[in-house]
This record gives structure tokens, C-alpha cells and sequence, in this order.
């Protein structure tokens, strides 16, 4: 790729990162549009919609950005809690190793590269028309089923039989699991029109009337929906009589304990000789519960793993097509081949800088916005009861699919059975990536100017739910309807965030001209997904930070990644001597690598004894935890509304609330 060809890929992305700033500096003040730009104030009650009309409404204001500077990381906790600090600390992080990174590699790699004449000498009178490749180390010459259950007992019975007998001293209580489905779709429709009503009182400006029906009737609109509540709470009473919910027991249940070191000794330890039968897992909080897989037979949730593991492969071997086609696009010769009939308009200036700049990035970017959602799908049905494990699962794949597919099949682009080959034999595997990963410096920079910044510009822009927003309010019919409050996609941004980061840590040495590029990014993202934190997601439920331990495997395969690649350049430059001297790295960082696992890793599967007791014995002087058992008691004695009432959070240590353990087979 050539520096003019590179700069016209800036140019434009840019140009749209301006773009999208300053419409959202206008949109953002138009009440209109409130619902996508700060639903969370909106449902928190922060703002409120004005409907009067003023010019600076009309302005591009930078304000927000000062706002979003200024919040503090305890203000952070505090909104949204201990994920979202983890999310901005990746981000801080990146930011402090590439600027020092930056600095070295700008000020004393770069000129080191630009004096060689491995490739050809720079020609600063026509810098435009030099190839990138000058500007990387390429150019330096050689030598520099269920709970079992006893005939006639239910599963309620045997619960209680089983851990009274193994656990008396510690065992409370428990709920089992129950399918209903038709009570939750009823409880979900009381509350939105228990919503609709509050709002309707809170706001006397609002519309109190609506005329319905054939005849045009005039309805009072607090009645109609009060009488549409009181016929959904008769049903719902129906539905949780004893009969009904006799005949929709599933082999499932909540069981809590009287203190949180008995629950973790009870999810721990194996239940019983059959490790298939009584499988204990700590107990989601209520909002992070998800039910299709909660009493899942052991067989099923390994083969949907087994199924998983089959469409992840075939979905990356699927995905090589594009990624083949977007390395046809940056050699204008093999256009010119695959497409004679452009050759003439392939020697246009601009549009061969268009083509070989910005549009394979482009391409390759679309294709990449479908693989987050599928592969949610495929974690959702891997046999996860919890959201958080599901995005905790889908992360670890867009990551390592973007990995395979953006980095070594757009470095090694050939055929699969050729890049397969190539990890076939191990001991090639370093001087086959020194000759291969500076070849495509220059397309990776273009893909962090499109992939970062302008990805980066359009979620502060929020596009498709604007779009969304504009479409649907000519067929709204009141504005008492409620809307859902975002949560962050962790799954599709952190991963975009590390492979960034690893691309800044391989090509530190290789091609020092990409971290400017890549500070630019880590910049927007900080000011960006600040604010969106304030005025647009919420979360939905907490994994008390559990994605950073998907940070550090990252960080430690990026590093031993660029070592490996210096051993093999510097074989290849016929510099034995650092060669030799880098070698021992790996083994340092594995060496690292092992000694977090051992000291930190645990801290994230489990709380240690010490602090469990410690909680528990704090809890035998607090006042509340009387009512607490009474409150807990009585939310049991109605199953059906498990998902409403049991106030169970998986972040234990936070809450006066017993640990819960949830069985099944």
C-alpha cells in the first residue's frame, strides 16, 4: 500500500469521525431522540423531555466531552458497576503501554527503519508515492437429569431429604424450579401497565383520554388500564394455583444456606458417587438467570458443546472468504487479473487509493458486525444458566475468531489447508511470521483508522437505533410506552479492544508507524464509551469484573506472539546474536503467566474462606438479617414468582443475603 493510499483512508475516516460527532452534539439535544441518547437519565428520572424550542439546540457543543473527562472511577462503581470499571481500565491501560510504546517507537524505531535499503531508499520529495513498507522493519538490511427423585416423594421432598441429611447444620431452606412460562408473560404485562399508569398520574400533561373502538368511544386511559390489570391478576391467580404448579415442577432448585461458607463448601464439594446426579453451581442473581438450560440432563449440555464446537469451526472456514477477497482488493495487480475490464479505471489516482485504502477495511469491518451476534447464539446454547457466563463465553470466541481470522488468515492469506500446514510444523512457525507480518503492516494500519476510529465514532453516533427510533414513533400511539434501557455489549467491544492491543504489541518493533494511529483510537474510545456509560447503558447484571482474567490471557498471547516474531526476524536479518538474547522472553512471560494463574486466577472462581467467615460472623450482629429470613421465607412460599421475588445476588460478600446453590443433574 502507498502513503497516499493510507492518507486517503484517514482523510475519510476523519471526515465521517467529525461527521458523527458533531450530529450527535446536535441530536443529542433534541427531545425527540432523548430515548437514544440518554435513555438511562430518562429512566432513572435525570431528565426530563422540553418541549420548547431554542437555537443552541441547533449548536454542536462540547460539553459532554468534558463531562465524560471528569467522571471519576468511584462514580463509575457506583452507576455501573464493577464490569464497566474493568471495561475502562482495559482501556487506560492500552493507552499508558502504547504511549510510552509511541514514544520509542516513533522517535527512535521509525528512523531506524526508514534509513535501511532492504526494499528501497525513501524518497521524502514524492513521500506520498513510497510504500508503507519502507516505514517497517522490512526495509532494514540482513545483519542490522435431573435431581434424582425416590418414588412417591416430589422433587421438593427429596431436595429437603438430601440436604438435610448431608448438610443439617447449614442447610435453610429451598424453592424449586417450575415451568411458567404463561405467568411470566403475565407478570410481564402487569408491570407495563403498572408503569404506564404511574407515568400517566406523575405527568398531568399527559394525554388522559384516548377514543378506541369502532364508535370512536372515549376511554379514560388510568381505568381502561386499571381494569386490564385486575383481569391479568385474576389470571395470574389461576395460574399460580397449587394444581397448576403441582404439574409444572421441573427437577431444578434453589437452595439457600444459612451462612455463605456452608453454601460454598455445598458448590465445591461433588454430592454424590454419580458426579452426573446432584451437580451443584452457584446461584445466578435474578436478573442474570437464564432458564432454557436450568435443568438441562448433564448428557445434553455436552453434546450442545460438542454442537458448538462444530459451527464455531465452520463459521471461521466460512469466514475466510471474505477475508480472501479482501486481500485480492489491496494488490491492484491481482485486480487487475481477477477484473480486466476496470483496468482503466483502476489507474484513476483516487479511486485506486479508495479500493487499496479504505475499502477492504470496510468490507472486512461489515462482515465482522455479524459475528458478536452469532456467536451469542452459539454460547446461549452451550448449556450456560447465567447471562453473564453466556457473554463471558461469547467474548473469549469473538476474540479468538478475530484473531484467527483478521490476523493470521489476513497474514498467512492462502488457502485453509495452507495456513493449517503452516502450525503443523512448530519449529518454522516463528520464521514463517517474521517474513509474513510485516508484509501486512499497511493493512492493518488502514484497519485500525476504520475498524477503530470510525466503529468507535458511530456508537457515540448510535445510528441503527436512531434509524430505529425514527421509524417507529409515526406508529406509536401514546408516549407512555415503555422502552428498554441498554446494556453494553461487553462480548463485541472487548475483544475488538485486545486484538487492537495486540496488533499495537507485534507491530511495536515492526512497524512503529501504526501506534499514533492506534493512540488516536484508545483516545476517542476512552472520551466515547465514558459518556455512553453515563447517559446510555445500564446493567442489566454484574459479573464482579470476571472479564479480566479474558484481559490477561490476551495480553500474555500478544507478548509471546511478538517474541516469537523477533526470534524469527532476527534469524532471518542474520543477527544470532539477538536472537539469543531475546529467546528466554517466552519463557520469562509463560513463566508470569503461570505465577498470576496461581496467586490471582483463584480470586476469580472463588472468595476464600478467610473472607466468607469473616462476613458471616459480621452478619450475626446485624439486625436486618432477622427480617431478611423472614422476607426470604415467605418469597418461598411462592415458587412461581421465583424470578421476581428471589432477591438472590451472585455477588455474595455485598449483601446481607445467604448464598444460594442451584441443583440439578
Amino acid at each position: 500500500m502507498l502513503v497516499s493510499a493510507l492518507l486517503t483512508s484517514v482523510g475519510i475516516n476523519s471526515g465521517l469521525c467529525v461527521l458523527f460527532f458533531t450530529l450527535y452534539s446536535i441530536l443529542r439535544k433534541q427531545p425527540t431522540n432523548y430515548e437514544v441518547y440518554i435513555p438511562r437519565l430518562i429512566a432513572e428520572g435525570s431528565s426530563k423531555r422540553r418541549s420548547h424550542f431554542n437555537l443552541e439546540r441547533l449548536i454542536p457543543s462540547p460539553g459532554w466531552v468534558k463531562r465524560a473527562w471528569k467522571l471519576s472511577e468511584e462514580d463509575l462503581l457506583s452507576t455501573s458497576g464493577l464490569d464497566a470499571v474493568v471495561f475502562m481500565r482495559v482501556i487506560t491501560f492500552s493507552l499508558r503501554v502504547f504511549l510510552f510504546a509511541g514514544v520509542i517507537g516513533i522517535f527512535v524505531l521509525l528512523p531506524v527503519n526508514c534509513s535501511g535499503d532492504q526494499l528501497h531508499n525513501i524518497d521524502f520529495a514524492d513521500l506520498s508515492n513510497n510504500s508503507l513498507d519502507v516505514f517497517t522493519i522490512s526495509n532494514l538490511s540482513s545483519g542490522s437429569k435431573s435431581i434424582p427423585v425416590s418414588a412417591g416423594s416430589s422433587v421438593s421432598e427429596s431436595v429437603e431429604r438430601f440436604f438435610m441429611e448431608y448438610h443439617p447444620s447449614t442447610y435453610l431452606s429451598h424453592m424449586v424450579v417450575h415451568r411458567s412460562s404463561k405467568l411470566q408473560s403475565l407478570i410481564k404485562d402487569a408491570k407495563k401497565l403498572y408503569k404506564r399508569i404511574t407515568h400517566l398520574q406523575s405527568e398531568p400533561n399527559q394525554p388522559q383520554y384516548r377514543h378506541v373502538g369502532f364508535f370512536r368511544h372515549r376511554v379514560d386511559l388510568v381505568d381502561h388500564y386499571g381494569k386490564k390489570l385486575e383481569d391479568i391478576e385474576e389470571n395470574m391467580r389461576l395460574e399460580r394455583s397449587e394444581v397448576s404448579l403441582a404439574t409444572q415442577e421441573v427437577r431444578a432448585a434453589f437452595v439457600s444456606f444459612k451462612s455463605r461458607y456452608g453454601a460454598a463448601v455445598a458448590f465445591h464439594m461433588k454430592q454424590s458417587i454419580n458426579p452426573t446426579e446432584w451437580v451443584t453451581e452457584l446461584a445466578p442473581e435474578p436478573n442474570d438467570v437464564y432458564w432454557p438450560f436450568f435443568s438441562s440432563s448433564f448428557m445434553r449440555r455436552w453434546l450442545s458443546k460438542i454442537v458448538v464446537i462444530v459451527a464455531c469451526i465452520l463459521l471461521t472456514i466460512l469466514f475466510l472468504i471474505p477475508v480472501l477477497v479482501v486481500q485480492g482488493l489491496t494488490n491492484l495487480n491481482q485486480l487487475e487479473i481477477w477484473f480486466p475490464s476496470l483496468k482503466s479505471i483502476l489507474t484513476i489516482t483516487f479511486v485506486s487509493q479508495v479500493i487499496t485504502g479504505y475499502l477492504p477495511s470496510l468490507i472486512l469491518q461489515l462482515f465482522l458486525k455479524i459475528v458478536p451476534p452469532i456467536m451469542e447464539f452459539l454460547s446461549s446454547i452451550q448449556g450456560y444458566i447465567c447471562h453473564s457466563d453466556i457473554e463471558k463465553s461469547a467474548c473469549n470466541k469473538v476474540l479468538w475468531f478475530t484473531i484467527w481470522n483478521i490476523f493470521f488468515a489476513t497474514v498467512f492469506s492462502g488457502s485453509v489447508l495452507y495456513q493449517v500446514s503452516i502450525f503443523l510444523d512448530p519449529k518454522h512457525i516463528p520464521a514463517k511470521l517474521a517474513s509474513a507480518v510485516p508484509a501486512q503492516a499497511s493493512f492493518f494500519i488502514a484497519y485500525v483508522v476504520t475498524s477503530g476510529w470510525t466503529s468507535t465514532s458511530s456508537e457515540l453516533f448510535r445510528i441503527i437505533p436512531l434509524i430505529w427510533s425514527l421509524i417507529r414513533k409515526p406508529f406509536t400511539c401514546c408516549s407512555d410506552e415503555e422502552f428498554e434501557v441498554p446494556s453494553i455489549p461487553y462480548h463485541r467491544d472487548i475483544p475488538r479492544i485486545l486484538f487492537f492491543g495486540l496488533l499495537g504489541i507485534t507491530y511495536f518493533f515492526l512497524a512503529p508507524l501504526i501506534l499514533p494511529f492506534l493512540l488516536v483510537y484508545l483516545c476517542l474510545a476512552y472520551i466515547i464509551y465514558r459518556n455512553q456509560f453515563l447517559n446510555v447503558y445500564a446493567p442489566k447484571y454484574e459479573t464482579a469484573g470476571k472479564f479480566w482474567p479474558i484481559v490477561h490471557n490476551s495480553m500474555i498471547f500478544s507478548l509471546v506472539l511478538m517474541q516469537a516474531i523477533a526470534i524469527g526476524l532476527f534469524t532471518l536479518k542474520k543477527l544470532p546474536l539477538a536472537s539469543t538474547l531475546i529467546f528466554p522472553l517466552p519463557v520469562l512471560t509463560l513463566l508470569f503467566n503461570e505465577y498470576c494463574r496461581k496467586r490471582f486466577l483463584p480470586n476469580f472462581i472463588a472468595y476464600p474462606a478467610e473472607v466468607l467467615i469473616k462476613r458471616d460472623r459480621e452478619d450475626r450482629y446485624d439486625p436486618k438479617m432477622a427480617e431478611f429470613y423472614d422476607n426470604l421465607v415467605a418469597a418461598y412460599q411462592d415458587p412461581a414468582l421465583l424470578p421476581i421475588q428471589f432477591s438472590a445476588n451472585s455477588d455474595s460478600l455485598n449483601s446481607p443475603l445467604i448464598s444460594a446453590a442451584q441443583v440439578r443433574h
